[in-house]
């Protein structure tokens, strides 16, 4: 199964939380970020990822990172 499959799968799930341009979830590949802000950001917004985190408890900042455009919307992905 892709990743992209993987993610869609998973994002139908309940969240783990939700900060002000976050819905966080749980996934089997890592910790994703669905992006839920109305207007799209210029480049994936890592920074702004890793500061709303940690108001859900997750600090990511020594994670792989990496983006994923799916049918949701724009999916940060965080990974060991």
């Amino acid at each position: 199964m892709a990743i992209r499959e993987l993610l869609e799968d998973a994002l139908k799930e309940p969240s783990i939380g939700s900060t002000a341009r976050f819905r966080w979830h749980a996934t089997s590949v890592g910790i994703a970020a669905l992006w839920s802000d109305k207007e799209a950001p210029p480049s994936p917004p890592y920074e702004m990822a890793l500061k709303e985190g940690l108001e859900v408890g997750l600090d990511l900042s020594r994670e792989e990172r990496e983006f994923h455009q799916i049918e949701s919307g724009l999916v940060l992905l965080f990974h060991s």
